[in-house]
Order: structure tokens, then C-alpha cells, then sequence
């Protein structure tokens, strides 16, 4: 099995952080961590560094895909899947059995995070194109650091966390999913 500790946020107060140590992960934009898991994913399970992803549309720019491929066969097949239709277009899928993806990220907002209605829009509440476009340009200034290598998490884990591989990590960090059981109930969702 493949896991992937992950802190996205340290437990730090704002007046602690220095300019410098305002940092991203990788990625164009501020999505969650989808290139950062693919790229660490192909090399502890293939032993290949990948130095670029490849994002390829599927049905539209807000549903994506991302493959390894090794000796001509796919070993890893992440999605991104941005904005609620796509997000139930997903759900069905997987309900049919047809869905094929190791790993998928989901954010609510299509177009991701940046483009959320806690953003910036226009008078007549539209996204402003243009001060999306430099939200995005500001972010993918900002220098990339692996997690793991962020001092304020190693600090976690050595600390609070009693280390990467402590029975604290992964009561705090991992969890088990197991299918649902159908209820009878009127209220419930249908995907």
C-alpha cells in the first residue's frame, strides 16, 4: 500500500511566518496537491522522477486527467475533478464500477480554489478575469518546497506527532473507508 502524510496547515500563528517562509507546493495554481502526490506516487512505487506532469482534458478543462506510463502500460492514473457537476458526473461513475483512477482531487469551485466565490469577481458578482489571471501569476511567483521539507511541519511531527511513523500519525493523519450502507430515508442525496 502507498501513503502519503500530508500537513497543510501547522497549527502556526501568523505573526511566527516571515515572508520567506511563505511557500507552495507544486502546481500552476493554488489546487490542492494532485502534482505533488502524482510526482512522489511514481517515485516510491516506480522509482521514476518525474520532472513535469501533463494535464489532458477530458470531457472539459474543469475535468482532467494524469497518467504514468511505464514500459507502455499506465500505472498511475490520477483525476482532477473541479466543480460539482463534475464532481457527481464522478460520484456515478464510480458507482457503476467504471471509474478507473488511483487518486482523485476534488475541490468544489470550477476552476479551483482561485476561483472561488470567496475571490475577487465583479460588480454583477462574475469572476474578474483579469485579477484571477493575477492572483494566478502572484502564486506561481511564490517558491515551491516540499512539504516534508517545511521546517514548521517536521516541527509537527517531531513534537506533536511523536514522529513520522508513531502510532499518533497514523491514529491523527490516516483513516479507513468502507462503503456505505443504503438507507430508505427521503432526504438522502441521489448522485
Amino acid at each position: 500500500n502507498f501513503r502519503v502524510d500530508l500537513l497543510s496547515c501547522c497549527f502556526l500563528r501568523f505573526d511566527d511566518i516571515k515572508e520567506g517562509d511563505v511557500v507552495r507546493h507544486d502546481g500552476k495554481r493554488s489546487d490542492g496537491y494532485l502534482e505533488h502526490i502524482f510526482k512522489h506516487a511514481a517515485k516510491e512505487l516506480f522509482g521514476m522522477d518525474v520532472k513535469e506532469i501533463t494535464y489532458k482534458a477530458l470531457k472539459n478543462k474543469d475535468f482532467q486527467e494524469v497518467t504514468l506510463e511505464k514500459d507502455g502500460e499506465t500505472v498511475l492514473r490520477f483525476a482532477a475533478a473541479y466543480g460539482f457537476r463534475n464532481i457527481q458526473n464522478m460520484v456515478l461513475k464510480m458507482k457503476k464500477g467504471k471509474f478507473l483512477y488511483h487518486f482523485v482531487e476534488v475541490l468544489a469551485c470550477p476552476g479551483g480554489c482561485l476561483n472561488g466565490k470567496g475571490q475577487a469577481q465583479t460588480e454583477d458578482g462574475k469572476p474578474d478575469r483579469a485579477l484571477l489571471a493575477q492572483m494566478e501569476e502572484v502564486y506561481a511567483a511564490i517558491p515551491v518546497r516540499l512539504p516534508e521539507t517545511n521546517l514548521h511541519v517536521q516541527k509537527v511531527y517531531q513534537d506533536w506527532l511523536e514522529g513520522m511513523d508513531s502510532k499518533k500519525v497514523q491514529e491523527t493523519l490516516h483513516t479507513t473507508h468502507s462503503a456505505v450502507t443504503q438507507t430508505t430515508s427521503s432526504l438522502d442525496i441521489k448522485w
